[in-house]
């Protein structure tokens, strides 16, 4: 059921918010898209059967951008996007999951991205990471923005979170196939987790489509221990049913990457284990990546002994003095961040953490 009348303005671009559980949070990052300093945008709210007062919280908005389409039954993550994506008006599409939030010139960055790289598919930013509680914190996430392939997305996903892309409405038309419904699926519905990067490594390895990242940090990613990221089991079940998958469209860089891939998969549990302060937890994951492919203390030796530094530090430490340590580290990080964002042209407007909400 949509509520609100299609915006008698051009859409551009339709940002999609799948809505489920997320009344702690969900006005923020409504907020934050209706303050976009680019206005030709329609909001998708998908509301997925969520059983809390989220949907009251949407239907709070008085704008004609908003459109709220409601879910049957539950569904998942992928199939709200889904339905999302279905009713896009926009030539670009963008996902907000709804416990994030945007810088105000998110959009107007990434249209003008994308209007001036044709060869472009997906365009994603970095991010700069939240507490809980939406406060900002001093560090971001770094990754390589040009020159991406496959075996670097299937290692690292750069994207990095779903918040970050803006997709060509044209792109995700040319992975669409027919689910066991009959509707047209771009993510694959039967994936609870790791949805984003099948969905990113299915374009990359099957289509012309190529994909960029721009530097501004404009995308605000939430560390929700209460997320579905929390559960590091599951999460990591699900990449491995994405590799699983994967062996089927693209079975020579499987062949070629698989095993150092599972290794920083393994890499990156063991820094999502660090951040829930499970410093058990931690230790077992990083010594599962050394032991799947050493080579990666070669591959990316900064990260990978900062991160054993960091799981060793918190599985034997006080947690008050790891907490201390941390804190300290994270400073001088995000120091060196910030300088290296300056330094590759960010504008100091863009640097600022403000999403106008």
């Amino acid at each position: 059921m949509i509520n609100y009348q299609r915006p008698n303005q051009p859409v551009t671009v339709s940002v999609v918010m799948p809505i489920y559980n997320v009344e702690a949070f969900v006005s923020q990052a409504i907020a934050s898209v209706l303050a976009q300093s680019f206005t030709h945008f329609e909001l998708l709210l998908v509301n997925d059967c969520s059983p809390d007062n989220s949907l009251a919280l949407c239907q709070q908005f008085d704008d004609p951008r908003i459109q709220i389409i409601n879910h049957a039954q539950n569904q998942g993550l992928s199939a709200a996007r889904n339905t999302g994506i279905r009713h896009a008006k926009g030539r670009y599409v963008a996902f907000i999951d709804s416990d994030d939030m945007w810088h105000a010139e998110k959009l107007q960055q990434h249209v003008a991205h994308l209007d001036g790289a044709p060869e472009v598919g997906i365009s994603f930013s970095r991010s700069l990471f939240m507490d809980y509680n939406g406060d900002k914190t001093q560090f971001y996430q770094m990754p390589q923005l040009n020159s991406i392939d496959a075996k670097h997305l299937l290692c690292r996903n750069p994207v990095g979170n779903g918040s970050a892309p803006i997709l060509r409405k044209e792109t995700l038309s040319d992975i669409q196939y027919r689910g066991a419904t009959g509707h047209l699926c771009y993510f694959d519905e039967t994936f609870r987790q790791s949805e984003d990067i099948e969905c990113w490594l299915r374009i990359i390895t099957t289509t012309h489509w190529q994909i960029e990242g721009i530097p501004a940090p404009l995308t605000f990613y939430r560390l929700n221990e209460q997320g579905l990221s929390a559960d590091l089991v599951k999460q990591y079940q699900s990449w491995e049913k994405m590799i699983d998958k994967a062996r089927g469209y693209a079975p020579r860089l499987l062949e070629q990457y698989e095993k150092k891939a599972r290794a920083f998969q393994l890499r990156y549990i063991a820094r999502q284990a660090i951040r829930n302060k499970n410093g058990q937890q931690a230790v077992k994951h990083f010594h599962q990546a050394l032991k799947t492919c050493p080579s990666i203390l070669q591959a990316e030796t900064g990260r990978t002994l900062a991160t054993m530094a960091a799981a060793y530090s918190l599985r034997l430490l006080p947690l008050s003095i790891y907490n201390q340590i941390e804190s300290a580290a994270q400073s001088v990080l995000g120091r060196i961040q910030s300088a290296r964002i300056s330094k590759d042209g960010v504008s100091e407007n863009l640097l600022k953490h403000n999403s106008n909400v």
